[in-house]
């Protein structure tokens, strides 16, 4: 096993990522913010299952309120807590002075002031970060990329999603922020392996958060994420992991003790032989459910379509299952199948062709007609 890359070291709270510091393990609460008991039983929950860091999504001024009352319960127990900005770039300036790190994704920083330079906005998060001393996390998405980049790099969307992390690690370089790690994550496991091999080729100095991005229920979704760890960690690159599964609330934990398993076996040199067609026929992927989630039948139907559709497994499919609007309809484009999921009902799409809108009790025998017109246009049916 290769040594790690010698990264810089940024500190988080109680913790440091990078450098010769320990492989830090993050999850992310899945309960609704604003449900106050809930968020907080769940970070304990997260936390007493071994958790460095815990991400919790704010994306309003009520958001704001209830993470400050969140952060009341949780003083006690030296919970470091990062949050996940979504398209509001300009709550980090409310949320700051709450949290240890917040995560920005350079690909919604287009969504609002679209008069402004990324670079203005990224020095107003720079500049508030560096206020109240906390880390920042360029958090790139193949799903979500920005879209000049997405435009200029065409089909090679890991090469924009590495451009676009290479420009926002620059934004804050100029700016003298050096506390700062970048994650390059994408629901396919060998496009993460690609992202982040490419930009630590570049840059092996900036500390490099690891995951695979809706991976979907165990145990594919552990599987597609101990292959992509198992590879980069033993080439020396990465510095903190999450391992992102739909589970339901009270087993968030099983993030957490998977992601020590994994890192355990790397370490004792205990590798998984990975078949040579793993990744072949029938792909579902599914979110791991967070406080972004407006309906907690997500869960239930991304389990339902897993077993609606094994009699297509092995046909060479995409089901995509989202839990929210954030991510849900970019991350779907590339699936032959997409749903995402909204409080009341299902967008349910065929590639990026949007099909309707149903309920959660319609939305399954929908998804599978279109399955079915889809294996068909695979195999016709022979005429008799």
């Amino acid at each position: 096993m290769k040594q790690r890359n010698l990264t810089r070291k940024v500190p988080v709270g109680n913790i440091k990522i990078g450098g010769k510091s320990p492989i830090a393990v993050q999850s992310m609460a899945a309960t609704r913010t604003q449900d106050i008991e809930a968020t907080v039983r769940q970070l304990n929950l997260i936390h007493d299952a071994g958790a460095d860091l815990i991400r919790i999504a704010i994306d309003s001024k009520a958001d704001v309120k209830a993470l400050a009352i969140i952060r009341n319960h949780t003083e006690d127990l030296s919970i470091n807590l990062s949050v996940d900005l979504q398209e509001n770039y300009r709550l980090i300036s409310d949320v700051a002075p709450l949290v240890e790190k917040v995560r920005y994704n350079p690909g919604h920083l287009h969504h609002h002031e679209k008069e402004k330079d990324i670079s203005e906005k990224v020095k107003f998060i720079a500049n508030t970060a560096f206020e109240n001393n906390i880390a920042l996390r360029i958090g790139v998405n193949c799903g979500s990329v920005d879209p000049i980049l997405k435009q200029k790099f065409g089909k090679d969307d890991v090469g924009a999603m590495v451009e676009s992390a290479l420009q926002h690690a620059q934004f804050l370089d100029d700016l003298g922020f050096d506390k700062y790690v970048v994650s390059l994550k994408d629901s396919d496991w060998q496009k993460v392996l690609d992202g982040n091999r490419r930009f630590a080729s570049i840059r092996p100095d900036i500390p490099l958060h690891l995951g695979v991005t809706e991976a979907g229920m165990p145990p594919e979704g552990i599987i597609k994420t101990r292959v992509a760890f198992e590879q980069l960690i033993s080439e020396g690159i990465g510095d903190t992991i999450r391992v992102s599964l739909t589970l339901p609330f009270d087993e968030k934990g099983q993030e957490v003790t998977v992601a020590r398993e994994i890192l355990n076996d790397i370490y004792n040199g205990r590798f998984r032989s990975v078949p040579s067609n793993f990744g072949q026929g029938l792909n579902i992927i599914s979110c791991p459910s967070c406080s972004r989630v407006e309906n907690e039948k997500f869960i239930e139907l991304a389990q339902q379509v897993k077993v609606m559709s094994e009699y297509a497994k092995d046909h060479d499919l995409t089901i995509a299952v989202m839990g929210c609007r954030v991510n849900g309809p970019g991350e779907t484009d590339d699936a032959d199948i997409g749903m995402w999921c909204g409080p009341l009902g299902v967008n349910l799409k065929r590639g990026e062709e949007l099909i309707g809108h149903f309920g959660y009790d319609t939305v399954l025998s929908e998804t599978k007609k279109i399955l079915d017109e889809m294996i068909n246009e695979i195999e016709p049916v022979k005429q008799i």
